[in-house]
Protein backbone atom coordinates (compact mmCIF):
# COMPACT_ATOMS: atom_id res chain seq x y z
CA UNK A 1 0.00 0.00 0.00
CA UNK A 2 1.41 3.55 -1.11
CA UNK A 3 0.55 5.99 2.39
CA UNK A 4 1.93 8.69 0.55
CA UNK A 5 1.49 9.80 -3.12
CA UNK A 6 5.10 10.85 -4.04
CA UNK A 7 5.05 10.60 -7.75
CA UNK A 8 1.93 13.19 -7.49
CA UNK A 9 4.64 15.25 -4.86
CA UNK A 10 7.26 15.29 -7.62
CA UNK A 11 5.27 16.29 -10.37
CA UNK A 12 3.47 19.23 -8.75
CA UNK A 13 6.08 20.25 -6.37
CA UNK A 14 7.57 22.66 -9.59
CA UNK A 15 4.33 24.56 -9.54
CA UNK A 16 3.70 25.44 -6.55
CA UNK A 17 7.13 26.64 -6.42
CA UNK A 18 6.12 28.51 -9.26
CA UNK A 19 3.37 30.38 -7.26
CA UNK A 20 5.71 31.14 -4.77
CA UNK A 21 7.99 32.38 -7.58
CA UNK A 22 5.29 34.89 -8.90
CA UNK A 23 4.88 35.52 -4.65
CA UNK A 24 8.61 36.92 -5.23
CA UNK A 25 7.94 38.87 -8.46
CA UNK A 26 9.90 41.97 -7.16
CA UNK A 27 12.53 40.67 -5.53
CA UNK A 28 14.87 39.01 -8.78
CA UNK A 29 17.70 37.25 -5.70
CA UNK A 30 14.45 35.13 -4.06
CA UNK A 31 12.96 34.40 -7.41
CA UNK A 32 16.39 32.69 -8.12
CA UNK A 33 16.85 31.12 -4.56
CA UNK A 34 13.50 29.89 -4.17
CA UNK A 35 13.80 28.32 -7.48
CA UNK A 36 16.70 26.57 -6.97
CA UNK A 37 15.60 25.25 -4.04
CA UNK A 38 12.58 23.85 -5.25
CA UNK A 39 14.44 22.04 -7.78
CA UNK A 40 16.97 20.35 -5.45
CA UNK A 41 13.66 19.24 -3.09
CA UNK A 42 12.44 17.73 -6.04
CA UNK A 43 15.49 16.08 -7.21
CA UNK A 44 15.94 14.26 -3.42
CA UNK A 45 12.48 13.50 -3.95
CA UNK A 46 13.53 11.99 -7.38
CA UNK A 47 16.16 10.17 -5.59
CA UNK A 48 14.32 8.88 -2.74
CA UNK A 49 12.41 6.77 -5.49
CA UNK A 50 15.87 4.41 -5.58
CA UNK A 51 16.15 4.39 -2.58
CA UNK A 52 12.87 3.04 -1.70
CA UNK A 53 12.49 0.40 -4.86
CA UNK A 54 16.09 -0.90 -3.60
CA UNK A 55 14.97 -1.37 0.19
CA UNK A 56 11.65 -3.10 -1.64
CA UNK A 57 13.54 -5.06 -4.34
CA UNK A 58 11.45 -3.82 -7.22
CA UNK A 59 14.11 -1.69 -8.82
CA UNK A 60 14.85 -2.88 -12.28
CA UNK A 61 12.87 -6.17 -12.08
CA UNK A 62 11.54 -7.09 -15.59
CA UNK A 63 7.77 -6.30 -15.94
CA UNK A 64 7.16 -4.46 -13.06
CA UNK A 65 5.64 -1.05 -12.48
CA UNK A 66 7.89 0.26 -8.86
CA UNK A 67 5.32 2.31 -8.07
CA UNK A 68 1.20 3.63 -8.81
CA UNK A 69 -0.36 5.72 -7.91
CA UNK A 70 -4.39 6.26 -8.52
CA UNK A 71 -6.95 8.95 -7.78
CA UNK A 72 -10.42 9.58 -8.47
CA UNK A 73 -10.77 12.62 -11.20
CA UNK A 74 -13.20 13.07 -13.87
CA UNK A 75 -15.10 9.72 -13.17
CA UNK A 76 -18.25 11.21 -15.55
CA UNK A 77 -15.80 10.51 -18.53
CA UNK A 78 -13.75 7.68 -17.18
CA UNK A 79 -10.24 9.66 -16.71
CA UNK A 80 -8.63 9.16 -13.48
CA UNK A 81 -5.49 10.75 -12.26
CA UNK A 82 -2.77 7.44 -12.67
CA UNK A 83 0.89 8.23 -12.35
CA UNK A 84 3.15 5.06 -12.29
CA UNK A 85 6.59 5.12 -12.73
CA UNK A 86 9.19 2.17 -13.79
CA UNK A 87 12.31 2.15 -14.99
CA UNK A 88 12.29 4.41 -18.05
CA UNK A 89 10.24 7.15 -16.34
CA UNK A 90 12.70 6.78 -13.50
CA UNK A 91 15.64 7.76 -15.38
CA UNK A 92 14.12 10.11 -17.51
CA UNK A 93 12.57 12.11 -13.84
CA UNK A 94 16.26 12.03 -12.86
CA UNK A 95 17.50 13.29 -15.95
CA UNK A 96 14.38 16.47 -15.96
CA UNK A 97 15.52 16.90 -12.07
CA UNK A 98 19.19 17.01 -12.92
CA UNK A 99 18.74 19.61 -15.59
CA UNK A 100 16.12 21.48 -14.07
CA UNK A 101 18.84 22.61 -12.16
CA UNK A 102 21.09 23.53 -14.08
CA UNK A 103 19.25 25.44 -16.39
CA UNK A 104 18.52 27.76 -13.18
CA UNK A 105 22.01 28.04 -12.30
CA UNK A 106 23.42 28.62 -15.88
CA UNK A 107 20.79 31.45 -16.15
CA UNK A 108 22.35 33.42 -12.69
CA UNK A 109 23.63 35.96 -14.69
CA UNK A 110 22.62 35.93 -18.35
CA UNK A 111 18.79 36.46 -17.02
CA UNK A 112 18.13 40.17 -15.82
CA UNK A 113 14.86 41.24 -17.01
CA UNK A 114 11.59 39.58 -15.79
CA UNK A 115 13.53 36.90 -13.97
CA UNK A 116 10.45 36.05 -11.55
CA UNK A 117 8.37 35.22 -14.72
CA UNK A 118 12.02 33.52 -16.48
CA UNK A 119 12.23 31.13 -13.30
CA UNK A 120 7.85 30.90 -13.43
CA UNK A 121 8.05 29.42 -16.70
CA UNK A 122 10.69 27.13 -15.89
CA UNK A 123 8.81 25.95 -13.19
CA UNK A 124 5.48 25.36 -14.81
CA UNK A 125 7.33 23.57 -17.70
CA UNK A 126 9.14 21.22 -15.26
CA UNK A 127 5.72 20.05 -13.83
CA UNK A 128 4.54 19.42 -17.41
CA UNK A 129 7.59 17.15 -18.49
CA UNK A 130 7.11 15.26 -15.08
CA UNK A 131 3.90 14.26 -15.72
CA UNK A 132 4.22 13.45 -19.48
CA UNK A 133 6.71 10.37 -18.21
CA UNK A 134 4.59 9.29 -15.23
CA UNK A 135 1.36 10.06 -16.77
CA UNK A 136 -0.60 6.60 -17.95
CA UNK A 137 -4.10 8.06 -18.32
CA UNK A 138 -3.97 9.13 -21.75
CA UNK A 139 -6.09 12.17 -20.90
CA UNK A 140 -4.14 13.26 -18.28
CA UNK A 141 -0.88 12.88 -20.68
CA UNK A 142 -2.15 15.10 -23.04
CA UNK A 143 -3.02 17.76 -20.32
CA UNK A 144 0.65 17.49 -19.61
CA UNK A 145 2.40 17.57 -22.77
CA UNK A 146 0.69 20.62 -23.66
CA UNK A 147 1.35 22.46 -20.56
CA UNK A 148 5.10 21.55 -21.34
CA UNK A 149 4.77 23.78 -24.60
CA UNK A 150 3.32 26.78 -23.66
CA UNK A 151 6.49 27.88 -21.34
CA UNK A 152 9.11 27.18 -23.99
CA UNK A 153 6.58 29.14 -26.59
CA UNK A 154 7.47 32.09 -23.96
CA UNK A 155 11.36 31.36 -22.86
CA UNK A 156 11.69 31.61 -26.70
CA UNK A 157 10.03 34.78 -27.28
CA UNK A 158 10.44 36.51 -24.41
CA UNK A 159 14.17 35.82 -23.75
CA UNK A 160 15.08 34.75 -27.11
CA UNK A 161 17.62 36.37 -29.70
CA UNK A 162 17.12 38.48 -32.07
CA UNK A 163 14.51 36.48 -34.55
CA UNK A 164 13.20 35.08 -31.09
CA UNK A 165 9.35 35.84 -32.66
CA UNK A 166 9.51 34.18 -35.44
CA UNK A 167 10.93 31.54 -34.23
CA UNK A 168 8.48 31.38 -31.23
CA UNK A 169 5.60 31.25 -33.20
CA UNK A 170 7.34 28.36 -35.94
CA UNK A 171 7.70 26.37 -32.85
CA UNK A 172 4.07 27.14 -31.75
CA UNK A 173 2.39 25.95 -35.13
CA UNK A 174 4.61 22.76 -35.61
CA UNK A 175 3.35 21.48 -32.19
CA UNK A 176 0.56 22.26 -31.46
CA UNK A 177 -0.75 21.17 -34.79
CA UNK A 178 0.36 18.21 -34.06
CA UNK A 179 -1.12 18.26 -30.85
CA UNK A 180 -4.72 18.43 -32.10
CA UNK A 181 -3.83 15.53 -34.11
CA UNK A 182 -3.33 13.43 -31.26
CA UNK A 183 -6.03 14.96 -29.39
CA UNK A 184 -8.46 13.79 -32.56
CA UNK A 185 -7.09 10.47 -32.58
CA UNK A 186 -7.29 9.99 -28.70
CA UNK A 187 -10.73 10.80 -28.77
CA UNK A 188 -11.91 8.56 -31.44
CA UNK A 189 -9.97 5.68 -29.81
CA UNK A 190 -11.81 6.80 -26.40
CA UNK A 191 -15.30 6.50 -27.88
CA UNK A 192 -14.38 3.58 -30.05
CA UNK A 193 -13.05 1.58 -27.08
CA UNK A 194 -16.27 2.90 -25.12
CA UNK A 195 -18.76 1.50 -28.01
CA UNK A 196 -16.91 -2.37 -28.21
CA UNK A 197 -16.61 -2.48 -24.07
CA UNK A 198 -19.20 -0.77 -22.68
CA UNK A 199 -16.35 0.85 -20.13
CA UNK A 200 -15.47 4.62 -21.40
CA UNK A 201 -12.18 5.32 -20.03
CA UNK A 202 -8.72 6.77 -21.07
CA UNK A 203 -6.45 4.39 -18.96
CA UNK A 204 -3.59 3.31 -21.42
CA UNK A 205 -4.15 -0.70 -20.37
CA UNK A 206 -7.46 -0.83 -21.45
CA UNK A 207 -7.27 1.34 -24.43
CA UNK A 208 -4.41 -1.62 -25.34
CA UNK A 209 -7.41 -4.01 -25.81
CA UNK A 210 -9.60 -2.20 -28.27
CA UNK A 211 -9.91 -4.00 -31.35
CA UNK A 212 -9.87 -2.50 -34.84
CA UNK A 213 -11.19 -3.11 -38.08
CA UNK A 214 -9.79 -2.07 -41.53
CA UNK A 215 -7.29 1.48 -41.76
CA UNK A 216 -8.90 2.60 -38.42
CA UNK A 217 -5.58 1.90 -36.76
CA UNK A 218 -3.39 2.56 -39.69
CA UNK A 219 -4.81 6.61 -39.19
CA UNK A 220 -4.78 6.72 -35.49
CA UNK A 221 -1.35 5.31 -34.87
CA UNK A 222 -0.12 7.62 -37.65
CA UNK A 223 -2.13 11.28 -36.18
CA UNK A 224 -0.60 9.82 -32.33
CA UNK A 225 2.87 9.47 -34.04
CA UNK A 226 3.08 12.74 -35.92
CA UNK A 227 2.52 14.66 -32.84
CA UNK A 228 5.27 12.80 -31.46
CA UNK A 229 7.63 12.79 -34.12
CA UNK A 230 7.14 16.56 -34.41
CA UNK A 231 8.81 16.77 -30.97
CA UNK A 232 11.78 14.22 -31.54
CA UNK A 233 11.94 15.85 -34.31
CA UNK A 234 12.22 13.44 -37.28
CA UNK A 235 13.23 14.64 -40.98
CA UNK A 236 10.62 16.33 -42.94
CA UNK A 237 9.43 17.81 -39.24
CA UNK A 238 12.60 19.17 -38.26
CA UNK A 239 12.53 22.54 -39.50
CA UNK A 240 11.32 24.36 -36.19
CA UNK A 241 14.70 22.63 -33.90
CA UNK A 242 17.16 24.35 -35.79
CA UNK A 243 15.65 27.77 -35.32
CA UNK A 244 14.20 27.35 -31.82
CA UNK A 245 17.91 26.01 -30.74
CA UNK A 246 18.99 29.36 -32.10
CA UNK A 247 17.15 32.01 -31.02
CA UNK A 248 16.50 30.42 -27.28
CA UNK A 249 18.26 31.29 -24.06
CA UNK A 250 20.67 29.22 -23.24
CA UNK A 251 18.39 27.55 -20.48
CA UNK A 252 15.47 27.26 -23.06
CA UNK A 253 17.81 24.88 -25.23
CA UNK A 254 18.95 22.72 -22.12
CA UNK A 255 15.69 21.85 -21.34
CA UNK A 256 14.93 21.72 -25.27
CA UNK A 257 17.61 19.47 -25.94
CA UNK A 258 18.17 17.14 -23.23
CA UNK A 259 14.29 16.83 -22.04
CA UNK A 260 11.64 18.02 -24.33
CA UNK A 261 12.97 15.97 -27.50
CA UNK A 262 13.01 13.04 -25.02
CA UNK A 263 9.27 13.44 -24.44
CA UNK A 264 8.24 12.59 -28.29
CA UNK A 265 10.61 9.73 -28.42
CA UNK A 266 9.47 8.30 -25.06
CA UNK A 267 5.74 9.06 -25.83
CA UNK A 268 6.16 6.52 -29.54
CA UNK A 269 7.46 3.46 -27.13
CA UNK A 270 5.20 4.36 -24.16
CA UNK A 271 2.01 4.78 -25.73
CA UNK A 272 1.98 4.63 -30.12
CA UNK A 273 3.97 1.38 -30.14
CA UNK A 274 2.05 -0.76 -27.60
CA UNK A 275 -1.59 1.17 -28.48
CA UNK A 276 -1.31 0.06 -32.33
CA UNK A 277 1.18 -2.62 -32.26
CA UNK A 278 -0.40 -4.27 -35.90
CA UNK A 279 -0.18 -0.13 -37.46
CA UNK A 280 3.05 0.08 -36.00
CA UNK A 281 4.69 -3.18 -37.31
CA UNK A 282 2.91 -1.61 -41.19
CA UNK A 283 4.89 1.88 -40.38
CA UNK A 284 8.45 0.42 -39.42
CA UNK A 285 10.09 0.79 -42.49
CA UNK A 286 9.18 4.30 -42.91
CA UNK A 287 10.46 5.15 -39.40
CA UNK A 288 13.48 3.50 -40.19
CA UNK A 289 13.73 5.45 -43.19
CA UNK A 290 13.27 8.43 -41.99
CA UNK A 291 15.62 7.72 -38.80
CA UNK A 292 18.42 7.37 -41.08
CA UNK A 293 17.86 9.96 -43.47
CA UNK A 294 17.87 12.19 -40.89
CA UNK A 295 21.34 11.04 -39.79
CA UNK A 296 22.83 11.80 -43.29
CA UNK A 297 20.76 15.09 -43.73
CA UNK A 298 21.78 16.69 -40.27
CA UNK A 299 25.26 15.76 -40.32
CA UNK A 300 25.86 17.22 -44.29
CA UNK A 301 23.59 20.43 -42.92
CA UNK A 302 25.65 20.56 -40.38
CA UNK A 303 28.91 21.22 -41.99
CA UNK A 304 27.39 24.72 -43.63
CA UNK A 305 26.38 25.98 -40.12
CA UNK A 306 28.52 29.17 -39.81
CA UNK A 307 26.89 29.77 -36.22
CA UNK A 308 28.31 27.21 -33.79
CA UNK A 309 24.84 27.15 -32.04
CA UNK A 310 22.86 26.29 -35.12
CA UNK A 311 25.52 23.25 -35.99
CA UNK A 312 25.20 21.56 -32.87
CA UNK A 313 21.04 21.85 -32.89
CA UNK A 314 21.55 19.61 -36.17
CA UNK A 315 23.23 17.26 -34.61
CA UNK A 316 20.28 16.62 -31.89
CA UNK A 317 18.64 15.64 -35.08
CA UNK A 318 21.11 13.20 -36.52
CA UNK A 319 21.44 11.51 -32.92
CA UNK A 320 17.48 11.57 -32.16
CA UNK A 321 17.27 9.77 -35.59
CA UNK A 322 19.47 7.08 -34.46
CA UNK A 323 17.30 6.53 -31.53
CA UNK A 324 14.61 6.27 -33.77
CA UNK A 325 15.75 3.44 -35.60
CA UNK A 326 16.70 1.38 -32.48
CA UNK A 327 12.88 2.17 -31.21
CA UNK A 328 11.36 1.65 -34.93
CA UNK A 329 13.34 -1.95 -35.27
CA UNK A 330 11.53 -2.99 -31.62
CA UNK A 331 14.35 -5.76 -30.39
CA UNK A 332 15.13 -5.89 -26.48
CA UNK A 333 18.98 -4.61 -27.47
CA UNK A 334 18.29 -1.79 -29.72
CA UNK A 335 15.88 -0.67 -27.17
CA UNK A 336 17.58 -0.75 -24.59
CA UNK A 337 20.20 0.94 -26.80
CA UNK A 338 17.58 4.14 -27.26
CA UNK A 339 16.79 4.34 -23.94
CA UNK A 340 20.30 4.45 -22.92
CA UNK A 341 21.07 7.28 -25.95
CA UNK A 342 18.14 8.99 -24.46
CA UNK A 343 20.01 10.08 -21.48
CA UNK A 344 23.45 10.36 -22.78
CA UNK A 345 22.08 12.90 -25.75
CA UNK A 346 19.83 14.66 -22.93
CA UNK A 347 23.77 14.88 -20.82
CA UNK A 348 26.49 15.75 -23.79
CA UNK A 349 24.18 18.01 -25.95
CA UNK A 350 22.80 20.03 -23.02
CA UNK A 351 26.88 20.66 -21.60
CA UNK A 352 26.99 21.70 -25.22
CA UNK A 353 24.76 24.41 -25.71
CA UNK A 354 25.46 25.40 -21.74
CA UNK A 355 29.40 25.84 -22.86
CA UNK A 356 28.39 27.75 -26.31
CA UNK A 357 26.09 30.10 -23.82
CA UNK A 358 28.97 30.51 -21.82
CA UNK A 359 30.85 31.97 -25.10
CA UNK A 360 28.58 34.00 -25.80
CA UNK A 361 28.39 35.73 -22.76
CA UNK A 362 32.13 36.49 -23.47
CA UNK A 363 32.60 36.79 -27.11
CA UNK A 364 28.81 38.21 -28.00
CA UNK A 365 29.20 35.99 -30.82
CA UNK A 366 28.48 32.12 -31.98
CA UNK A 367 30.11 32.99 -35.28
CA UNK A 368 32.64 30.17 -36.02
CA UNK A 369 34.74 32.81 -37.75
CA UNK A 370 34.71 35.06 -34.67
CA UNK A 371 36.80 32.09 -32.96
CA UNK A 372 40.02 29.96 -33.08
CA UNK A 373 42.62 29.93 -30.77
CA UNK A 374 40.29 29.38 -27.61
CA UNK A 375 42.63 26.93 -26.39
CA UNK A 376 45.06 29.37 -25.82
CA UNK A 377 43.22 32.43 -24.11
CA UNK A 378 40.54 29.67 -22.04
CA UNK A 379 42.23 26.58 -21.77
CA UNK A 380 39.65 25.17 -18.90
CA UNK A 381 36.28 26.02 -20.97
CA UNK A 382 38.41 24.34 -24.30
CA UNK A 383 39.04 21.23 -22.43
CA UNK A 384 35.67 21.15 -21.42
CA UNK A 385 34.32 21.53 -24.96
CA UNK A 386 36.95 19.26 -26.16
CA UNK A 387 35.72 16.36 -24.05
CA UNK A 388 31.94 16.98 -24.11
CA UNK A 389 32.14 16.92 -28.41
CA UNK A 390 34.66 13.90 -28.16
CA UNK A 391 31.56 12.44 -26.29
CA UNK A 392 28.94 13.35 -28.54
CA UNK A 393 30.57 11.69 -31.37
CA UNK A 394 30.96 8.34 -29.91
CA UNK A 395 34.39 8.01 -28.47
CA UNK A 396 35.01 4.92 -26.77
CA UNK A 397 35.23 5.16 -22.79
CA UNK A 398 32.43 7.84 -22.89
CA UNK A 399 28.58 7.83 -22.92
CA UNK A 400 27.92 8.37 -26.16
CA UNK A 401 29.83 5.03 -27.21
CA UNK A 402 27.85 2.97 -25.44
CA UNK A 403 24.12 3.87 -26.54
CA UNK A 404 25.14 3.68 -29.97
CA UNK A 405 27.01 0.45 -30.45
CA UNK A 406 23.71 -1.70 -28.23
CA UNK A 407 21.46 0.12 -31.20
CA UNK A 408 23.99 -0.97 -33.89
CA UNK A 409 24.36 -4.37 -32.60
CA UNK A 410 20.49 -4.81 -32.14
CA UNK A 411 19.49 -3.44 -34.84
CA UNK A 412 22.01 -5.99 -36.96
CA UNK A 413 20.64 -8.57 -35.72
CA UNK A 414 17.34 -7.91 -37.34
CA UNK A 415 18.40 -5.83 -40.06
CA UNK A 416 21.94 -6.17 -41.08
CA UNK A 417 21.91 -3.58 -43.60
CA UNK A 418 20.05 -1.33 -41.52
CA UNK A 419 22.80 -0.93 -39.17
CA UNK A 420 25.40 -0.76 -41.63
CA UNK A 421 23.92 2.52 -42.95
CA UNK A 422 23.51 4.13 -39.29
CA UNK A 423 27.54 3.37 -39.14
CA UNK A 424 28.11 4.95 -42.01
CA UNK A 425 25.74 7.94 -41.07
CA UNK A 426 27.79 8.11 -37.77
CA UNK A 427 30.75 9.17 -39.61
CA UNK A 428 29.22 12.62 -40.36
CA UNK A 429 28.77 13.20 -36.59
CA UNK A 430 32.83 12.19 -36.57
CA UNK A 431 33.40 14.85 -39.44
CA UNK A 432 31.46 17.29 -38.17
CA UNK A 433 32.44 17.12 -35.31
CA UNK A 434 36.16 17.29 -35.51
CA UNK A 435 35.64 20.46 -38.09
CA UNK A 436 33.69 22.42 -35.34
CA UNK A 437 36.77 21.75 -33.05
CA UNK A 438 39.32 22.64 -35.40
CA UNK A 439 37.46 25.90 -36.46
CA UNK A 440 36.81 26.63 -32.72
CA UNK A 441 39.72 25.86 -30.51
CA UNK A 442 42.49 25.77 -32.57
CA UNK A 443 44.53 28.00 -35.02
CA UNK A 444 45.07 31.76 -34.48
CA UNK A 445 42.30 34.32 -33.82
CA UNK A 446 40.21 34.84 -36.54
CA UNK A 447 38.64 38.14 -35.90
CA UNK A 448 39.45 41.09 -33.59
CA UNK A 449 38.56 40.26 -30.13
CA UNK A 450 39.74 40.53 -26.79
CA UNK A 451 42.84 39.06 -25.79
CA UNK A 452 42.16 38.04 -22.34
CA UNK A 453 38.94 35.92 -22.53
CA UNK A 454 37.93 34.98 -19.04
CA UNK A 455 37.82 31.90 -18.37
CA UNK A 456 35.23 29.46 -16.10
CA UNK A 457 34.45 30.66 -12.85
CA UNK A 458 33.62 28.45 -9.90
CA UNK A 459 29.73 28.22 -10.86
CA UNK A 460 30.56 26.98 -14.05
CA UNK A 461 32.48 24.40 -13.11
CA UNK A 462 29.93 23.60 -10.81
CA UNK A 463 27.40 23.04 -13.52
CA UNK A 464 29.80 21.58 -15.86
CA UNK A 465 31.73 19.07 -13.72
CA UNK A 466 28.12 16.57 -12.38
CA UNK A 467 27.43 16.54 -16.33
CA UNK A 468 31.50 15.58 -16.77
CA UNK A 469 31.11 12.89 -13.92
CA UNK A 470 28.15 11.40 -15.26
CA UNK A 471 29.23 11.05 -18.88
CA UNK A 472 32.23 9.04 -17.73
CA UNK A 473 30.58 6.94 -15.51
CA UNK A 474 28.24 6.18 -17.75
CA UNK A 475 30.77 5.43 -20.56
CA UNK A 476 33.24 3.19 -18.36
CA UNK A 477 30.06 1.34 -16.01
CA UNK A 478 26.94 1.69 -17.52
CA UNK A 479 25.74 -1.51 -16.27
CA UNK A 480 23.36 -0.15 -13.36
CA UNK A 481 21.61 2.36 -15.59
CA UNK A 482 21.23 -0.16 -18.37
CA UNK A 483 20.27 -3.26 -16.14
CA UNK A 484 17.00 -0.71 -15.11
CA UNK A 485 16.46 0.43 -18.41
CA UNK A 486 16.56 -2.94 -20.16
CA UNK A 487 14.55 -4.60 -17.76
CA UNK A 488 11.99 -1.80 -18.09
CA UNK A 489 12.07 -2.30 -21.82
CA UNK A 490 11.72 -5.87 -21.05
CA UNK A 491 8.15 -5.13 -19.60
CA UNK A 492 7.12 -3.07 -22.08
CA UNK A 493 7.82 -5.38 -25.09
CA UNK A 494 6.18 -7.80 -23.59
CA UNK A 495 3.10 -5.65 -22.14
CA UNK A 496 4.16 -7.73 -18.85
CA UNK A 497 3.98 -4.65 -16.90
CA UNK A 498 0.17 -3.69 -17.38
CA UNK A 499 -1.29 -2.04 -14.69
CA UNK A 500 -3.93 -5.15 -14.18
CA UNK A 501 -1.40 -7.08 -13.13
CA UNK A 502 -1.42 -4.90 -9.75
CA UNK A 503 -4.43 -3.30 -7.63
CA UNK A 504 -3.49 0.59 -6.73
CA UNK A 505 -4.62 2.12 -3.75
CA UNK A 506 -7.89 3.72 -4.77
CA UNK A 507 -7.79 7.36 -3.14
CA UNK A 508 -10.96 9.18 -2.86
Amino acid sequence: MISFPLLTTIVFLPLVGAAGVLALRNRDIGCRYLTIFVMAADLLLVMSLFALNTHQGGIGLPGRWMRIEDFAWITAFGARFTLALDGISLMLILLTAVLGILAVLISWKSVTRHVAAFHFFLLVMQTGVLGVFLSTDLLLFYLFWEAQTIPMLFLIGVWGHDRRIYAAVKFAIFTIGGSLLMLTALLSLYILHGRQSGHYTFALFDLMQTTFHGPVELLLFAAFTLAFAIKVPLLSLHSWLPDAHTEAPTAGSVILAGILLKTGAYALLRFAFPLFPDAARFFTPWLICLGLAGIFYAGWIAFAQKDIKRLIAYSSIAHMGLIIVGVAVWNLMSLSGSLLQMLNHGLTTSALFILIGMLDERLHSRQLSDMGGLWKTAPVWSAFFLFFTLASLGLPGLNNFVGEILILVGVFSVRPWTAVIGFCGLLWTVAYSLHMLHESLWGEPRAQRPQDIPDLTLRELAVLTPLCAAVIWLGLHPGPVLDILQNAASGLMTHGASLAALTPPAFP
